[in-house]
């Protein structure tokens, strides 16, 4: 059992780069790194089609469900279509609230159940609390971009969260039996997802961490997150998905890839 650390707050260090470390600015990183149900002004989105993800962006997408319209949700069904995806994207308040993002990204507006049973991979991109009324069997299968933060003054009390025992993407992955739970995008701010992806080799391109026990769907998150335009770093297994949640250095920080190792092997419990 891991202790939990003196604050949720990402600690300042020499190669973080990471926000800075006062509550306010913490809160609000947070807020715009995982979905929580408010919505991003429209951006067009930056085509940066690269590497293993070039094939599909010249006409072979796949059939991709996004359950939140929040900020990342909001952002992935925008980036996504602009890469040739199939996208439908799903909230809690039903397809007819997202009339608009639908009409701007080119998007299907659905519901949580078609979006996530009709597609290959599904992003998860909700407040955590709201995931154990996610419905199970129809994410069976499915390769699961848990795009999700645990933010206790939001989500509540979860008592194994709350102290650190088990990682929040393993808590998600035992909610959701018979997804192959991949955790992604949970570092990054909405904005720089959607403004600062960069092609494959330029100096500079922000690294994601990207953990998950099944190598095949890891690898297909992989190739998506460098598609977007973010070098992609292998974060471990889900139980180790702890190194990339609020609090580590990477958390926030928008290193490279070379800092995104240095992060997760600097992270403490």
């Amino acid at each position: 059992m891991r202790s939990p650390p003196p604050s949720h707050r990402p600690p300042t260090t020499p190669n973080s780069g990471g926000p800075n470390p006062t509550r306010r600015r913490t809160d609000e990183a947070g807020r715009k790194a995982a979905g929580s149900g408010e919505s991003t002004a429209g951006r067009t989105a930056l085509l940066v089609p690269s590497g293993r993800g070039q094939a599909r962006r010249r006409g072979a997408g796949m059939k991709i469900g996004i359950i939140g319209s929040g900020h990342i949700g909001g952002t992935l069904t925008r980036r996504l279509c602009s890469l040739g995806h199939d996208v439908t994207v799903a909230n809690s308040r039903g397809p007819q609230s997202l009339g608009e993002l639908a009409q701007e990204s080119g998007a299907t507006a659905g519901t949580v159940e078609q979006a996530a049973r009709d597609s290959e991979v599904v992003v998860v991109a909700v407040p955590l609390k709201a995931v154990p009324d996610l419905p199970t069997d129809a994410f069976a299968g499915k390769v699961v971009v848990d795009a999700d933060n645990y933010y206790p003054e939001r989500d509540g009390e979860i008592a194994e969260l709350r102290d650190r025992s088990i990682s929040s993407s393993r808590w998600t992955a035992d909610h959701l039996q018979g997804a192959r739970v991949v955790k992604a995008f949970n570092t990054i701010m909405a904005p720089h997802l959607m403004e600062n992806g960069r092609p494959a080799g330029q100096a500079g391109r922000i690294a994601l961490p990207v953990a998950g026990d099944d190598a095949e769907a890891k690898r297909t998150v992989m190739e998506l997150v460098d598609a977007l335009g973010f070098d992609p770093v292998d974060g471990g297994t889900l139980d180790e998905s702890w190194r990339q949640e609020p609090g580590t250095p990477v958390y926030g920080a928008d290193l490279d890839a070379d800092g995104v190792r240095q992060g997760l092997a600097q992270a403490r419990p």
